[in-house]
């Protein structure tokens, strides 16, 4: 019998921030959507024009989330490949 026992431990994700004002054309490079193992990335599209195709090398035309930030296994793969150093990963301190 489990006595000690309050239910599954909370488990709480890393938190991933993007600089944004380094992270300037996402679709153009994509490395750390290629690299990600958990595929925690994906790019948004910020500007649109009706019948005009977005051009990926325009700075702030799309832009990076980390949506699934909850999957991610804090392996740096994605810090090792961006060449701009936009990305960072905290891992909160357990409770």
């Amino acid at each position: 019998m489990l006595s000690n026992f309050d239910g599954p431990a909370e488990i709480v994700a890393p938190r991933i921030s993007i600089d944004h004002g380094k992270c300037i054309v996402p679709m153009a490079c994509k490395k750390c959507l290629e690299v990600c193992p958990q595929a925690v990335f994906m790019v948004q599209v910020q500007k649109m024009a009706k019948y005009v195709e977005t051009d990926i090398n325009q700075p702030g035309a799309y832009k990076l989330r980390a949506m699934f930030q909850d999957k991610c296994v804090v392996c740096d793969d994605c810090l090792k490949v961006c060449p701009v150093g936009a990305l960072t990963i905290t891992v909160p301190q357990e409770v």
